[in-house]
């Protein structure tokens, strides 16, 4: 029976702090939220510290569990998408359309998809092209939640592309 009981008690305290993982968001600066797929009770939260807007990486294909633009809406912030399907998305032109929607925004930002990876890869990939050193670009990303992702926005950051103006801000 002890057996059992360290059993569930390891199972209780491992599904307590992945729950716990799941609702945590960084704030890579003031007003950008940045993380994983929200939970309803994370949107009131998030509304209820000051944000005003939640833009969703995720595709229309990728469930969330919920009608998250609804939920949003219900809660009086603006829902926005930018869907980043994976690496292919992962580009200097979607940096900028990213870039673009944050600087539209009144207030505080949700930026979210299922993880945070494609958030800090885009991140890091814009901060590049606005002049960040690429070892910092990166190291926003990864506080963003860069993770295996982290590869291809090296090799993006390595592109021609990445190295030229500065143009389009």
């Amino acid at each position: 029976m002890t057996r059992f009981a360290f059993c569930l008690f390891a199972t209780l305290l491992c599904g307590t702090s992945l729950s716990t993982l799941a609702a945590e968001f960084t704030q890579p600066r003031p007003g950008l939220h940045t993380g994983g797929q929200p939970s309803p009770e994370d949107l009131a939260r998030l509304q209820a510290q000051g944000v005003r807007a939640v833009i969703d990486l995720r595709g229309p294909q990728e469930e969330r569990g919920y009608d998250q633009a609804a939920e949003v809406r219900r809660l009086g912030m603006d829902y926005i998408t930018l869907p980043i399907a994976g690496k292919d998305d992962v580009t200097p032109a979607n940096a900028a359309a990213l870039h673009a929607l944050l600087d539209a925004q009144d207030g505080d930002v949700l930026l979210h998809c299922a993880s945070g990876n494609r958030v800090g890869a885009l991140l890091a990939l814009r901060a590049a092209a606005a002049g960040v050193p690429h070892e910092d670009a990166l190291e926003l990303g990864r506080e963003a939640g860069l993770k295996s992702l982290e590869p291809v926005v090296v090799e993006r950051l390595a592109a021609p592309e990445q190295t030229g103006s500065t143009t389009g801000d």
